[in-house]
């Protein structure tokens, strides 16, 4: 499956995608969207120097929006309490258990939000925050949104 031709493709038949599209579209943009997981697939790189943008994977993730419907997701806010959601994306460590965070290696603190769809490297400390899908978190990093009015 090419699936740089078939995601180009769709994106020109965008308008005729939907929820209930199935087979070769929905496969492909699935499989972006799990290599996207995990960091073998980036929506930008750098190339010569430059940031080059990936077009057709940034309209794979577009289109995942017009396939997937809003769905209810349910969790922990940042301050411990119940909370729910309704979206179309997934959280990443939705299912997932000690084993799986030890394996991925990486913190993710209370208060961190992470769509599936988006790649965090080893040894990243995760503080509260938002990674939002597609995007890519390389080895070592912080994540800190935490903003005190004040500071």
């Amino acid at each position: 499956m090419n699936l740089e031709s078939i995601i180009n493709t769709a994106w020109e038949a965008r308008t005729e995608i939907s929820t209930k599209t199935t087979g070769e579209v929905r496969d492909a943009v699935n499989a972006v969207l799990a290599q996207l997981d995990a960091g073998t697939l980036r929506v930008a790189e750098k190339k010569n120097g430059a940031w080059d943008v990936n077009q057709w994977v940034k309209q794979a993730i577009l289109l995942s929006f017009r396939l997937n419907d809003n769905a209810l997701i349910t969790g922990m806010d940042m301050h411990g309490q119940s909370a729910a959601w309704f979206d179309k994306v997934p959280l990443k460590f939705n299912g997932w258990g000690e084993e799986q965070f030890r394996q991925a290696g990486f913190r993710a603190v209370p208060g961190c939000f992470v769509r599936r769809g988006s790649f965090i490297d080893k040894n990243v400390v995760l503080m509260p925050s938002f990674i939002n899908i597609g995007a890519y978190v390389g080895v070592g990093t912080m994540v800190d949104t935490w903003v005190t009015i004040g500071s």
